[in-house]
């Protein structure tokens, strides 16, 4: 598939800024970014480029920031695998977890390795939210616990929560790309207990879980918190990522506003990850 690179000079150039950016740009169809040092380069599909939705973007971007953007057209190549080696690489958390593809030839001695082979799919765990939703699980007691996984991506979160114990799992996401790399991604290590499916929080029904990880964005996760709560059994737990601190009273309102009790937060250069309980 031919590909458009946006470039993107920011004022400033600042991680904040181009994390927010690259944040929004995710939720109109761009898949890969790549910090520089004028801002911030961003792919996208070529027949999913829409102008009128960056321009959008960025005349109601939260930041007070000057941003400008130039389109170039790309050689029509494998751009995944060439992304996968220049940019992914080993992600390791504590000397417990260790995330590599199956191009990496290293050793480690961790106790959770786990092979991803992203196809630009969000989560290799080199962003902020998935390492601190990874942290959640590797602190959690997942053993016999049924867990959804919201915009699972590259399924990486439910694979590490069945490496710990949980069971049975259900990972849900809305893009195709990325529902099709997560059936890659258990299918390479082994995982047989991981139902998958492509879609949104109207595929939730009757049954209910005892864990649900939402690593998706707070607009998302605000509209569709009052499906995560009737899906949530007593005593279940809700963990949420994809957000900023500043966030938190927006979100915590909601949860507590359909009963949910707050327990904690965790913070990775601004981004958070927030549980809630069901009593």
């Amino acid at each position: 598939m031919q590909y458009i690179q946006v470039q993107f000079n920011c004022d400033p150039n600042t991680e904040v800024l181009t994390d927010v950016l690259s944040a929004r740009l995710g939720e109109i169809g761009f898949e890969s970014f790549v910090r520089t040092e004028t801002g911030l380069d961003a792919y996208i599909p070529l027949p999913y480029l829409s102008p009128e939705k960056v321009d959008q973007l960025l005349s109601d971007f939260p930041l007070d920031a000057g941003i400008t953007y130039s389109c170039y057209e790309m050689e029509d190549k494998n751009w995944n695998e060439e992304w996968e080696k220049n940019y992914f690489q080993p992600v390791v958390i504590d000397d417990v977890l260790c995330i590599r593809s199956s191009f990496h030839k290293i050793e480690d001695e961790c106790r959770y390795r786990i092979l991803i082979d992203p196809k630009m799919s969000f989560g290799t765990g080199h962003h902020q939210t998935t390492e601190l939703m990874m942290r959640e699980l590797l602190n959690m007691d997942l053993q016999g616990k049924s867990l959804l996984d919201m915009g699972c991506g590259t399924a990486v979160l439910a694979i590490l929560a069945s490496m710990r114990g949980a069971s049975p799992i259900t990972a849900i996401d809305i893009d195709e790309w990325a529902y099709q790399n997560a059936m890659e991604n258990t299918r390479l290590n082994g995982i047989d207990n991981i139902r998958l499916f492509q879609g949104g929080a109207e595929l939730l029904g009757d049954e209910t879980y005892d864990v649900i990880l939402a690593n998706i964005n707070r607009n998302i996760l605000l509209q569709d918190m009052p499906v995560y709560r009737k899906v949530l059994n007593r005593d279940g737990v809700l963990v949420m990522s994809g957000f900023y601190k500043e966030d938190i009273p927006d979100i915590r309102a909601a949860a507590e506003g359909k009963g949910l009790t707050y327990g904690h937060f965790s913070e990775l250069d601004q981004w958070v990850a927030v549980t809630f309980c069901c009593q």
